[in-house]
């Protein structure tokens, strides 16, 4: 089974990331649940959801205490979520922003990971320069397509347009796109 921790505030489409995230896996004939786990339901409150990825039925309903990957769609969540907890060096840890990983001040902690496993995909440009909105959701998803290899780029394009459809569709398409793309390049 691969575990899915995915954080960030109110208002940035986590919830709708993990929705997305179990879609994917479900037109590659997987299982997936998704979930979220709410604090304070406002706008941008920290957020937290999750989604398993299996071969064969999911009976788990507790929260993901030991991911296998990490998403951070919001960076100022470094200060006050512990977003690492329970994470092993084989996994994988997906990250909004462009800067560096000595600007987050996370490289060492990085270093303890395999190459390709640590990305960082800016992926609230693009979906500002695409959909014209910063939510980063869409965009992380194809990231995260690449980065983990649990679905491919067709299977999260066919996910978004199950939950928007016209401008915004397609828009969020291009953004995962290029944040797959992104990813690709930087797993060499």
């Amino acid at each position: 089974m691969f575990q899915v921790r995915l954080y960030g505030r109110g208002g940035q489409g986590v919830v709708t990331g993990a929705e997305m995230m179990s879609i994917a896996a479900f037109l590659e004939d997987k299982h997936a649940q998704a979930f979220p786990s709410f604090g304070s339901e406002r706008t941008g409150a920290p957020v937290v959801s999750y989604c398993r990825i299996d071969d064969k039925e999911i009976r788990l309903r507790e929260p993901i205490l030991e991911p296998d990957a990490v998403i951070i769609q919001d960076v100022t969540l470094f200060h006050s979520v512990d977003v690492f907890q329970g994470l092993d060096s084989n996994g994988y840890i997906l990250i909004n922003t462009s800067k560096s990983l000595d600007e987050l001040g996370i490289a060492e902690y990085a270093e303890q990971f395999k190459p390709g496993h640590v990305l960082q995909v800016g992926a609230t440009e693009l979906a500002l320069k695409h959909v014209g909105r910063a939510v980063p959701n869409a965009a992380l998803l194809g990231g995260f397509a690449a980065a983990s290899g649990q679905f491919g780029i067709a299977s999260v394009e066919a996910a978004i347009r199950t939950k928007f459809s016209g401008p915004i569709a397609e828009g969020n398409i291009a953004a995962a796109q290029s944040a797959f793309d992104t990813a690709m390049d930087q797993k060499g």
